[in-house]
């Protein structure tokens, strides 16, 4: 008899892709969301739909006294309360993994390590916040509740992905990219191109969920990224082979873009001070990193089928033509 993990969220993106992975191997799987998304799985035999809010406690165990999940993945826990509801209620899973985030450490620290590198504290105030501002406070604070669970014999376990990319992402960020590089034959990129910022596939999140819950151990919270990183400029260079396309370059200075109204971090992606994260602890469990090269091919197929162009997150064309034409004039 197969093994049968609950996937709270499971439709979106990390969720979608982590339904993929348990099916893969061999689960059978169930979703616990509001549906008020389309299902993909909506015709897959194997996968099966709860309707429920996961901010509603009855909800949730109602779901746990239907289903006895073996696993439980809780994709879409925004707050510290969610993670308390959720280890109390599936305390008698056999591995209840928690998707945390890079965002939950408080110090500029290269690499972050799990259990060295402090993380962010949530005042009473930010735990039932929902501005990005206090994002970070509230991720850290599901990890403690989730340290909690685990002193109280629950097998409750967190990872931490930086920002992840991949199919069906919803944020954009890599799609901006991606539509700059497939569009154009020249673009800005800010500063010299190399600001690093450590990210993640969303198959990669999928297989280190699915390590975790096998092998995990309770109470432990594993980084997640992948295996290299680029900086951007060099993101811009794998992007554009996986496009099968040249593109070029041009660098742009905090005081050449301030002359369109522009700063750095306008731009995704960009981040002042390097971001790294230490994967050791989950590659000592097996799971390894996916190539670039089958990320990003799989990552611009998805992205040239779909709506997205990610134009939202950067600035526009026209303002970034401007700039081009005025460094062009200035050359």
């Amino acid at each position: 008899m197969s093994e049968h993990a609950l996937v709270i969220g499971g439709t979106r993106f990390i969720g979608r892709h982590t339904v993929l992975e348990f099916l893969d191997a061999d689960y059978d799987v169930t979703i616990f969301n509001r549906g008020s998304r389309e299902n993909p799985f909506a015709e897959h035999n194997r996968v099966t739909h709860i309707e429920g809010d996961r901010t509603n406690e009855s909800d949730l165990r109602r779901a746990s006294l239907d289903l006895s999940p073996d696993v439980v993945v809780d994709c879409i826990a925004y707050k510290p309360r969610d993670v308390h509801v959720a280890t109390d209620i599936f305390a008698n899973a056999g591995a209840y993994v928690y998707i945390s985030s890079g965002a939950a450490y408080n110090a500029e620290q290269i690499p972050k390590r799990e259990g060295e590198t402090p993380l962010h504290e949530c005042p009473v105030e930010a735990a039932t916040d929902d501005s990005p501002e206090t994002y970070g406070q509230r991720k850290a604070e599901g990890d403690r509740a989730v340290f909690a669970a685990a002193d109280r014999g629950v097998n409750a376990m967190s990872i931490r992905p930086p920002i992840v990319y991949g199919p069906y992402d919803y944020t954009e960020r890599l799609d901006y990219w991606i539509d700059r590089v497939d569009n154009h034959d020249r673009i800005i990129v800010p500063g010299d191109g190399t600001n690093l910022r450590h990210l993640v596939c969303v198959g990669d999140v999928a297989s280190a969920i699915r390590t975790v819950a096998e092998q995990g151990t309770a109470g432990e919270a594993y980084n997640i990224g992948d295996g290299h990183i680029p900086t951007l400029a060099e993101w811009i260079e794998l992007v554009a082979d996986a496009c099968e396309t040249d593109v070029e370059t041009v660098f742009a200075s905090e005081r050449e873009l301030g002359a369109v109204g522009l700063s750095m971090t306008d731009f995704p992606l960009y981040c002042a001070y390097p971001n790294l994260l230490d994967t050791g602890k989950i590659r000592s469990l097996g799971w390894k990193p996916t190539p670039h090269e089958q990320t990003l091919e799989a990552t611009v197929e998805e992205h040239r089928d779909s709506s997205r162009t990610g134009r939202d997150n950067g600035p526009d064309r026209g303002t970034e033509k401007r700039l081009l034409d005025v460094l062009e004039t200035v050359v």
